[in-house]
Parts: C-alpha cells; sequence; structure tokens
C-alpha cells in the first residue's frame, strides 16, 4: 500500500514526544508499505531523500527560531507549510495520514484525499475546543481560528488519538466516536533490553522523574513519603529531573529533614540507566495535577513497577487502569503496602492496555484500522 505522512515538523531533525510517535509509526508501517513523509525542510535536511525506509519530501526550509515566535507556533509558518505539500498532488496514494496540527494545511489535504479517492486519518494528540482559543489568542481572532479548526478537522475517514481524553473533546466537538481510536506509540520493546521479563530485587525506593514546575507537585510528594516513613513505610525517594522548582523544592526537602532519605537528581542521558533504576524500585509516584498521557507512567507499567496515583490525577482512564489510584489522604499507607508487597508486579492491573503504546504494534493496528475504512491493499 501507498501512504502518504504529512506533517510540518520531522523528527529527530525536530525533537519532541508527538514528533516521535509519527516517526516510530513511520518506520514501522515502511517495513510493510511504501512509505511517502512530507514536510518542512529543517537544517541537515535534504530535498528528497530516504531515511528508515521512509521517502522524505522537503521543502519551505524552517528552523526552531521560525516556527516558534513569541513562545507561540507561528501562524506564519504554518500558512506557508503548505508550499511543503503541493509535492503531494505528483503522487497516487491509498492513504494519507495527517495531523490535526498545524491546521492550516488540512483544506489541502483534503482537497486532495477526495480527488485521488484516498482514505483520510487525522492524528489528534490534543483537541483545541473555543474556550482554549480564546485562552491562547484572545482579542478579535479567536472566534475564527475557533471555527476554523473545528470545520478543519472534520471530514476524515478515521482519526488516531493518545488517549481517552482527547477522544472526549473530539466527541463533544461533534466527531463521531466510532471513527476515534486511541494509539500511541511511545514505547519501543528494543529500549528496555531484557528488563521487560526479567526478575530481580526491589529497594524500598519510590521514583518520580519528570520537569520540576508547580503543576507536578512534588512538594505533596515530599510530604506524603515524609508521612508514610512516620508510618514505617522505610522508603527512600529518587526525585529526577529539572526545572525552576528545583532549588526550592531542595531547600523545602532539607527542611522537612529528608535530606538523607530523598536524593535529587538531573535526567539521565542514557534512558536505559533510568530504566534500570526504576526496575529496581518498588514504585513511580505522580502527585502531578497536570498531566497528558504521562509516558513515564506507561514506561513503569510495562517494567512491572507499580504506579501510584492521586484520585485527582487527570491522566487518561486507559492509563489509570493500570496504576493505583487512592484519595489523597490513604496514599502514606498505600505507599508502606506497596514497600512491604512480597509481589509489586501484581500490583499492574491491566497489562493488555499496553498494545496501545508499543511501537511493534504499530503495523497490526493500522491494518485493522485501514479494513475497517476499506483502504485498497
Amino acid at each position: 500500500m501507498k501512504i502518504a505522512m504529512v506533517y510540518d515538523v520531522p523528527y529527530p531533525w525536530h525533537v519532541g514526544g508527538i514528533e516521535a510517535m509519527h516517526y516510530n509509526a513511520a518506520v514501522e508501517l515502511a517495513k510493510k508499505h511504501e512509505v511517502h513523509f512530507f514536510t518542512t525542510k529543517w537544517p541537515g535536511m535534504s530535498d528528497d531523500f530516504v531515511h528508515k525506509g521512509i521517502h522524505y519530501h522537503a521543502t519551505r526550509e524552517t528552523n526552531q527560531e521560525k516556527i516558534y515566535r513569541h513562545g507561540r507556533r507561528s501562524i506564519r509558518e504554518a500558512a506557508l507549510f503548505n508550499s511543503s505539500i503541493i509535492k503531494l498532488f505528483g503522487y497516487n496514494f491509498d492513504v494519507v495520514i495527517t495531523d490535526y496540527f498545524p491546521m492550516l494545511h488540512l483544506p489541502l489535504v483534503k482537497l486532495y484525499c477526495k480527488s485521488r479517492k484516498s482514505k483520510l486519518i487525522i492524528a489528534v494528540a490534543e483537541y483545541w475546543d473555543a474556550e482554549y482559543w480564546k485562552t491562547y489568542l484572545g482579542g478579535a481572532s479567536w472566534p475564527v481560528a475557533s471555527a476554523f479548526s473545528s470545520s478543519a478537522i472534520k471530514g476524515a475517514d478515521a482519526y488516531v488519538t493518545i488517549s481517552s481524553a482527547t477522544m472526549k473533546k473530539m466527541v463533544e466537538a461533534g466527531i463521531n466516536k466510532d471513527k476515534i481510536n486511541i494509539f500511541a506509540p511511545v514505547i519501543d520493546k528494543k529500549d528496555f533490553g531484557g528488563l521487560l521479563h526479567k526478575k530481580g530485587k526491589h529497594s524500598k525506593q519510590i521514583v518520580f522523574s519528570g520537569r520540576m514546575i508547580k503543576e507536578k507537585r512534588i512538594d505533596k510528594l515530599l510530604s506524603v513519603l515524609q508521612q508514610a516513613n512516620k508510618i514505617g513505610a522505610n522508603a527512600k525517594g529518587v526525585i529526577m529531573g529539572s526545572g525552576p522548582e528545583k532549588d526550592t523544592l531542595i531547600k523545602m526537602s532539607n527542611k522537612m529533614g529528608l535530606d538523607k532519605t530523598v536524593r535529587f537528581m538531573d535526567f539521565y542521558k542514557d534512558k536505559r540507566k533510568f530504566y534500570d533504576l526504576l526496575k529496581s524500585s518498588s514504585l513511580l509516584l505522580n502527585m502531578s495535577e497536570r498531566e497528558g498521557l504521562s509516558i513515564i507512567c506507561i514506561e513503569s507499567a510495562a517494567l512491572g513497577i507499580p504506579v501510584l496515583l492521586p484520585s485527582y490525577s487527570p491522566i487518561p482512564g486507559e492509563v489509570k487502569e493500570m496504576c493505583i489510584v487512592k484519595d489523597e489522604k490513604d496514599i502514606p499507607a498505600e505507599i508502606k503496602r506497596i514497600m512491604y508487597s512480597k509481589d509489586i508486579g501484581s500490583l499492574v492491573k491491566n497489562r493488555k492496555n499496553l498494545k496501545r503504546y508499543f511501537v511493534s504494534e504499530t503495523n497490526a493496528f493500522y491494518s485493522r484500522l485501514f479494513k475497517s475504512i476499506g483502504a485498497k491493499h
């Protein structure tokens, strides 16, 4: 099957979580299909080349400074992105897969699919409703932007989103739920080596990894760890990451008497080292009040290490189902229970949900999806 993938920012020339997901999907699909990737031209890229079996077509030179202006994605660059997809009309594709962002390209992609009778799949990481547009743009322009995005997203044969939370917003916006599929290829089994099935000793260690900002509520993490140890959990803590709150949190930890209990450290450059650390621990604790998909929770579940979340956590339901969810007041006692559990792997529930996140499931997922929308083989 001939597949066109249309995305304005290509990984690894531009590094980001969503970009990495699109790249993972393209690499896997290219193992069974002819995949063409239409995008902008970033430093170090040629116009037309093959990489990892993917045929890249890059036009309209851009870079980090151009695509982000005043802390936002550039509307001008989004409009000019259409010049990158004019090349699309020189080919015949059975399926076109494109991202909802940056939105301005969607009418042209839909025109192509209609003229060539190609099936259209739109990937949606997050859906921007009217309230979001009002906050994001303000002024007199947000109603126009909101109306355009609401119209532009409609008309696809199928949609792929990363979570049930985004699916809910899409359904509220008028997208048929039956056309929406949840899949986010963020976990590559090869990155884990043999750790996925390895059994080992688990220290009484709690891990957190993430950006050190107020919304992550690491202050609450320190508090519940302190309370857990007062009732006999005897747990150590590792807080990994960087961010504007790091110095404040270190001072807070010391003031709470946790200087010998909690270790602060930077992210590992080698992610395998992080997986080794997580695998030898007993718990991943995430007290954040703002999360999207939370890849770290999925990675922990894949390694058989339980994840403990507060009931207020905004993490999507399909991820929460694999975690232990407790009211905030009950978390210290739950930490103690987990620290003394003889089989912490049994505390990870619904591991079947992991299939939505393994890169290796990409072709099986899209094969079912292609069949459901009547794409030619």
